[in-house]
């Protein structure tokens, strides 16, 4: 018996509404004729668009196998390879006088000319991009260029989620905003630019964070959904409501100089849950605010999220399905990897056991996004740690932080030892009575106290909410990063 191959299957614009609107489908069989029949198995109404009464293939569809018409093989018995890719090809009208692809005004034909000369917009593409609805969950480094570029591409309909106020250490990356936003809701100065960039567009602002209360009725409003998230629990929900409501998931991610880049083709797969099962123990992965990131890194992975959104939006073009893209900033350098649907997965598997979301911040072991996060590591209040301080028997003062951070603010009398260098300078520390570790917010010092605990050290406490707490309650004047 021949071994069942995986295929994939190029769904033309005609017949993309049949298969939950994906441009490729993967598909098995050990020929052209059972990849069809797995196909029309799995998505009903497509069957009566490929098969006649007889079974066979309609006369007014022509299937390519790796750009050649299988007719002038062995017709539906041509043998298939995993990898081979099939082109589904109907007869369509045609023609320049169809009114749907012309409602654009005067003002819009002068605004997207540049895409209507594109062969692969045209005026067909741009109404497609007019009536398109797109749901950007995040308006900061990511979701900045994501939106700019989507909104004077003339993406008719673009939804925001955002939470959050504009920083002025937000403006190293976040393009959106300028210095006069610093303290409005991001939302409101998203929105307001947005609409200034292109009147011809409706931003629709969704205040508050994505819940697992809310993000399947906000998803069902759209077409895709572009991932500009910062925490694992709503990357998570992100993933999972995008899966259960059947439509892309357009993800990237960033880290100090390297970011991430793919789509998660909804149902099919493969989605985040294939490439990450479960998520990393909380603190072990450091966000933007601790470990830092190079303002300009967000605008490319962003620029690139636009791009995705804008061909599955216009069915051309490859999109990233199955294709994770890894940026390193410092080597100027891009990498692809195959990213495969996993049999395994809990969502999007053949064996899928979840059908609903579920609690993602107990999921993720952290604190709901907007809050802080709870620890399990005894604490000390600023106050009390500056009486502390000043008293006859001051507790040795641990700075976890990294150089570059020590050299920006510190707690004067402090003595610095990254948490990455605890384990081999541990010594250094025998003999103190009393131990106080501080970070910047007390993510990394909340692991400096676990780690040293099971060292042995008692008496082991760290500085509640970190030197950026220490700034806003004792001593204004040190400088904020």
């Amino acid at each position: 018996m021949s071994e069942i191959e995986t295929v994939r299957v190029e769904i033309p614009t005609p017949l993309r509404g049949l298969v939950d609107g994906r441009p490729v489908v993967e598909a098995r069989g050990t020929t052209v004729g059972a990849v069809l029949e797995d196909l029309a198995g799995r998505f009903p109404a497509l069957r009566t668009h490929l098969f006649g009464p007889s079974g066979t293939v309609r006369g007014f569809v022509s299937i390519y196998l790796n750009q050649e018409d299988i007719r002038y093989r062995e017709r539906e018995a041509t043998p298939v390879r995993t990898g081979d890719v099939i082109s589904i090809v109907p007869a369509i009208a045609g023609g320049a006088a169809d009114p749907a692809a012309v409602g654009l005004s005067p003002e819009e034909m002068l605004r997207y000319s540049r895409h209507l000369l594109l062969p692969e917009v045209g005026l067909r593409g741009q109404r497609k991009l007019k009536e398109a609805r797109v749901l950007l969950v995040g308006a900061g480094g990511l979701g900045s260029p994501t939106a700019t570029y989507l909104a004077a591409a003339g993406v008719g309909r673009i939804g925001l989620v955002e939470f959050d106020t504009v920083d002025l250490s937000n403006l190293q990356r976040q393009i959106l905003y300028t210095t006069e936003d610093v303290g409005r809701p991001k939302l409101e100065a998203a929105a307001e630019r947005l609409r200034a960039l292109n009147p011809e567009i409706t931003v629709v602002p969704h205040p508050g964070p994505l819940t697992s209360a809310n993000a399947l009725d906000l998803l069902k409003e759209y077409d895709v959904v572009v991932d500009g998230t910062d925490n694992f629990p709503t990357r998570y929900l992100v993933n999972d409501a995008a899966v259960l409501s059947g439509i892309p998931n357009v993800y990237g991610s960033i880290y100090r100089f390297e970011g991430q880049v793919t789509v998660f083709a909804a149902r099919s797969g493969p989605c985040y849950r294939c490439l990450y099962p479960e998520p990393p123990p909380p603190n072990l992965v450091p966000s933007c605010a601790e470990a830092g990131v190079l303002g300009v890194l967000p605008g490319v992975v962003g620029v690139l999220q636009a791009i995705e959104t804008l061909k599955l939006l216009l069915g051309t073009g490859e999109p990233l399905i199955g294709r994770l893209v890894l940026f390193d900033a410092l080597a100027l350098r891009f990498r692809e990897l195959q990213v495969r649907p996993s049999p395994d997965c809990s969502l999007c598997g053949p064996k899928a056991t979840q059908r609903g979301l579920i609690d993602y911040p107990d999921f993720c072991g952290v604190a709901a996004p907007g809050h802080s996060p709870a620890s399990e590591a005894p604490t000390i209040l600023p106050q009390e740690l500056a009486e502390r301080l000043h008293g006859r028997d001051p507790p040795l003062l641990l700075d976890v932080r990294e150089p570059e951070e020590w050299a920006i603010a510190r707690i004067e009398g402090a003595r610095l030892l990254p948490l990455g260098e605890l384990a081999h300078r541990v010594d250094e520390l025998t003999g103190a009575r009393e131990i106080i570790v501080y970070c910047k917010m007390g993510g990394r010092s909340a692991q400096a106290v676990a780690r040293l605990t099971e060292l042995g050290f008692r008496g082991v406490r760290h500085l509640d909410g970190g030197i950026d707490r220490w700034r806003r309650d004792i001593d204004p004047s040190m400088p904020r990063y």
